[in-house]
């Protein structure tokens, strides 16, 4: 079997499922060495187990990203034990309700806190390391509504079309010392991103959304990662698009 990312150490945030749980998997059966933190410790102990089973080396390390010294402790942690940091997967994510009308303004805030200012604290804890090795990888997942708001998703519409700025800022910050950095936006994937929606005709919504027939899946998101990982240095895909192939019109 083919490892391409033999001898790399990767850290992938929201871990304990969906397409961060994918990613993971996907990088320790390409070879890397995968940190993954989550808020769900449990469930980073069995990717751990599964991980160490197939021969691959992982390491757990709870966290909320949306915490900034948990962020800054994840990379610490990943340095510390496993030597370097040459891959971070930016996973972690929320989607809520957040239209406008007789808005909470608190679920805007925190889906802007999960999904901006987690990515951001982890990317700044992890450039001075890649810096110093002279090499990195920083790989965000983003989302299509990041391109196209609409009815009930301008919180997390907003928070996601920030990060794709905030990333590919930081591509045209960072290319031109060695560190390539990737903005991945998937369309309908089967997750759970809708199961923590408060309101209850959104979440139902979404998850039937998500849970489609045809919906990719979340491995294809870790496929396609570890695909963007394999290019040669010389190049970076810096924006990539990830959509069910019957969704022609989103």
């Amino acid at each position: 079997m083919t490892q391409p990312l033999a001898g790399k150490v990767a850290l992938v945030t929201g871990a304990s499922s969906g397409i961060g749980e994918a990613a993971a998997l996907c990088l320790a059966e390409a070879g890397a060495a995968v940190a993954m933190t989550a808020r769900r410790a449990e469930r980073l102990s069995g990717l751990v187990a599964q991980i160490e089973a197939a021969g691959g080396t992982a390491l757990a390390i709870p966290g909320d990203m949306m915490v900034e010294d948990d962020a800054r402790r994840a990379i610490a942690e990943t340095v510390e034990k496993l030597g370097r940091i040459d891959i971070l997967v930016n996973s972690a994510g929320i989607m809520e309700a957040g239209g406008i009308e007789n808005c909470d303004t608190a679920i805007y805030r925190r889906v802007i806190d999960i999904n901006l200012m987690g990515t951001v604290y982890t990317s700044a804890a992890a450039v001075p390391h890649m810096l110093e090795q002279g090499v990195g990888d920083i790989i965000t997942i983003s989302s299509l509504a990041g391109r196209k708001g609409g009815p009930m998703t301008s919180a997390y519409s907003a928070s996601k079309h920030a990060v794709n700025m905030m990333t590919d800022g930081m591509r045209q910050e960072l290319g031109g010392r060695n560190i390539r950095v990737t903005t991945l936006m998937p369309g309908a994937t089967e997750t759970e991103v809708g199961d923590n929606i408060s309101d209850p005709n959104w979440r139902a919504a979404i998850q039937a959304h998500v849970a489609k027939e045809g919906a990719v899946k979340p491995r294809d998101i870790g496929e396609a990662i570890v695909f963007i990982l394999s290019m040669p240095r010389r190049t970076n895909i810096s924006e990539i698009s990830i959509r069910p192939t019957i969704d022609t019109s989103a």
